[in-house]
């Protein structure tokens, strides 16, 4: 009997806060569970649409042109390019009600617009302003990503080796032996990082190439996973807010900002 409460005490502290019990037959949770916890997870990356408060008023023309990210990050500039910033500038401020005339609807005109501004040559936006839809044109608005990097990580791991080796010691016999093994097939490990991302937006003067006013908005993200295996049966976690999620909320706060700093002055 004392043995056996031994080995029901190694597995209870094996296992706390692990969802499999040691002594049951019913083997690993149900699928059920795991989809409802990945369900959850993949929440926290859904779009979440922003009420504009301006909304109701209409802005003046504007053309979104990509951005800068000044990040070195390999990790950052794989998942999000200039482009998809500039996607996301669309639409959110076309949801703000403000008159936006998309980059695709530019044409070929596209790469000459956006050398004339990131230059601040008003000779060559006034002939590009000249030509069909961009004539109304009075805003340029580009979204600059000016920080994004991990900035703190951490890791922590546990082997249950040396206690299924020392409860193997006290306990003997068979039942020391079942403690040994169950003991070192225990392996578990959780990582956590932070990352800091930073986006700056430029309302600029469509006529004049000079600059209307700027802002700058940074959040942090934290991602992280976990993972346990016991006896060959394993269990993992990871998910959340993604690279992509952030950095839309990060242009849905600068939208904000213009729509209800900027919009009622035009």
């Amino acid at each position: 009997m004392k043995r056996q409460a031994m080995i029901a005490l190694l597995c209870a502290s094996l296992f706390a806060g692990w969802p499999l019990v040691c002594a049951a037959d019913d083997g690993p949770a149900p699928s059920t569970s795991a989809s409802s916890d990945a369900n959850k997870r993949a929440d926290k990356a859904l779009y979440k649409p922003v009420e504009y408060k301006n909304a109701a008023i209409s802005g003046p023309a504007l053309v979104v042109i990509p951005g800068e990210i000044k990040s070195s990050n390999a990790g950052f500039t794989q998942k999000i390019g200039s482009n998809n910033i500039a996607d996301f500038g669309e639409l959110e401020l076309s949801r703000a009600n403000f008159k936006v005339l998309e980059r695709a609807d530019l044409g070929p005109l596209l790469k000459e617009f956006q050398l004339a501004y990131s230059l601040g040559d008003p000779d060559e936006a006034a002939k590009l302003l000249k030509r069909g839809k961009l004539k109304s044109t009075k805003w340029v608005v580009k979204f600059d990503v000016l920080k994004a990097e991990p900035v703190a990580q951490a890791k922590k791991s546990f082997a249950g080796g040396a206690i299924g080796s020392l409860a193997g010691m006290f306990i003997g016999g068979t039942a020391g032996s079942a403690a040994n093994i169950v003991g070192g097939s225990v392996r578990t490990a959780d990582e956590t990082g932070i990352w800091i991302i930073g986006l700056r937006y430029k309302i600029i003067d469509a006529v004049s190439t000079e600059q209307v006013a700027t802002g700058y908005v940074e959040e942090k993200m934290e991602t992280g996973a976990t993972a346990t295996t016991v006896l060959g049966v394993g269990q993992s976690e990871s998910g959340g807010l993604t690279l992509d999620s952030l950095v839309q909320r990060l242009v849905q706060s600068c939208v904000a900002e213009i729509d209800g700093r900027y919009k009622k002055a035009q």
